[in-house]
């Protein structure tokens, strides 16, 4: 599977002290465990994304010491919770362990979201340890216990929760083996209206089909499951990703080039894996499709190392030059293996030849055909008549204004003519029209406002003194007209 970077956020500040690093790491944590509480009992969900953001700052500082510290603290000991978890943790002996455990106040009946947080934070500190065997058994306890939750401000913890059960499988290959569990799971999302959690569920289910390369099913999921409301940016760029890698493989272009670029704009700027895997894609469907991309998007920041070999590829398709453009796929083949472009830059090779055919249509009024392979390299049986096929459909498509003399064995190329005279500059100018107003629906699109605001309804109270207010002013209306009268 192509690197799909995390699209973390910007790590959130943290209270830093020159004493020791667990006592600090604690109070860290408890104070998101506090945000956590606050926002359960208000029903803010805001506070419980605020509390996760602070986790990911802090996953650096987990220890298996200070988990153990922290599992004392939030869950009642010798409960079920306490011990699967506990176990899952590697016993350390260090000095670390300074804290007071006597003085402890006795863990009171912890929430279902604390819960869920402490398998949340147990599973990233497996996964950053590399123990991939027990992060698998952590997550699969997690999941069973988030099937019997139908709480609305869990939603934002099970939604990493499934990154995190899906990364595990991942990362030890069994990617397939939880296929059938993700899919029960979007169902759940769907039946108690968890769009968060339907967003991830469907990301996930896109990623597991495309590891395997089942890009119909992958489809067929898509078009099938509920509409794609975008709540979460950095869900909504992972599935623009998604699509254009559908839309690729199923040859339809110029809406997997609108995807991907979407998808590339979009990206918070600390995604680089993201965007950089977003830009290797779109410079393949460019070329696709034709175009040269701009020497400027080779040339981003931090991405020029990168995107060095499909600068290469883009300067022998530009050239048209087939010899170059085979020296370039061999030489950085394990490149576009690991990218998994290797299919599509095969496809590659027509444009190839059909471009170093319209630099010579260009050039000569009248070449020979053996000329014609001669300077297009191809290394065929019968070269003549390869170039003399490739000649004929270049014409038939449109690519090049010439005729084939059959008799004496030329190509003939035709006088240009002023292409501003063509409909090609409308077409060009329509495409940049329509990708800037998609562009500003989706916008439009992602604004959000409080539900329901307009249709705000007044209490009867305030109705009766509205009324009372408004039959006041009639009758302080009416004895002026009398007066007048």
């Amino acid at each position: 599977m192509t690197q799909d970077a995390e699209m973390k956020e910007l790590p959130a500040p943290l209270s830093s002290s020159s004493s020791s690093v667990s006592p600090s790491t604690i109070q860290n944590l408890k104070e998101i465990v506090s945000l956590i509480e606050t926002g359960a009992y208000a029903r803010e969900v805001r506070r419980i994304v605020r509390a996760i953001r602070l986790t990911m700052a802090l996953r650096r500082k987990l220890k298996a010491s200070v988990l153990s510290q922290f599992l004392n603290l939030v869950l009642p000991t010798g409960s079920e919770v306490h011990t699967r978890l506990s176990s899952f943790l590697p016993k350390e002996d260090d000095c670390e362990m300074d804290v007071d455990t006597a003085t402890q106040a006795p863990a009171k009946h912890h929430l279902p979201e604390i819960e869920i947080f402490c398998y949340l934070i147990v599973l990233i500190f497996l996964i950053d340890h590399k123990k991939y065997g027990d992060a698998k058994a952590c997550a699969s306890a997690s999941i069973a216990r988030l099937k019997n939750l139908n709480r609305r401000t869990v939603d934002v913890l099970a939604s990493r929760l499934y990154f995190y059960y899906s990364l595990s499988y991942e990362l030890t290959g069994d990617l397939a083996e939880i296929r059938g569990n993700l899919l029960a799971l979007h169902r759940i999302a769907t039946l108690r209206h968890d769009e968060l959690g339907q967003e991830t569920l469907l990301n996930l289910l896109l990623r597991n089909y495309l590891h395997y390369n089942l890009y119909d099913q992958a489809e067929k999921l898509r078009s099938k499951a509920p509409r794609f409301e975008g709540h979460s940016n950095q869900q909504f760029c992972r599935y623009l990703f998604y699509l254009g890698k559908i839309r690729t493989i199923q040859l339809e272009y110029t809406d997997a080039k609108g995807s991907l670029l979407q998808a590339a704009g979009k990206a918070p700027i600390a995604a680089l894996g993201f965007r950089v895997q977003c830009n290797k894609w779109a410079i393949i469907v460019r070329l696709l499709l034709g175009e040269i991309p701009e020497r400027t998007v080779f040339m981003q920041k931090h991405m020029e190392k990168a995107l060095r070999p499909y600068f290469e590829l883009t300067n022998a398709v530009r050239i048209g030059d087939l010899e170059l453009f085979k020296i370039v796929a061999e030489r950085f083949s394990s490149t576009f293996s690991s990218d998994r472009t290797n299919n599509l830059i095969v496809r590659l090779r027509h444009n190839v030849i059909r471009t170093g055919l319209r630099n010579i249509s260009i050039s000569y009024s009248r070449i020979s055909l053996a000329d014609v392979a001669q300077k297009l390299r191809l290394d065929s049986a019968n070269p003549i008549a390869d170039a003399e096929s490739i000649v004929s459909k270049a014409i038939r498509d449109g690519a090049i204004d010439a005729t084939v003399d059959h008799a004496n064995g030329w190509m003939v190329s035709k006088e240009t003519g002023d292409i501003y005279s063509t409909n090609e500059p409308q077409a060009a100018f329509n495409s940049r029209i329509a990708f800037c107003l998609n562009t500003h629906n989706e916008a439009v699109r992602a604004l959000r406002f409080p539900p329901n605001s307009h249709k705000e309804k007044e209490s009867a109270e305030k109705r009766r003194e509205r009324q009372q207010q408004e039959q006041e002013l009639a009758k302080h209306i009416a004895e002026e007209d009398d007066d007048d009268f």
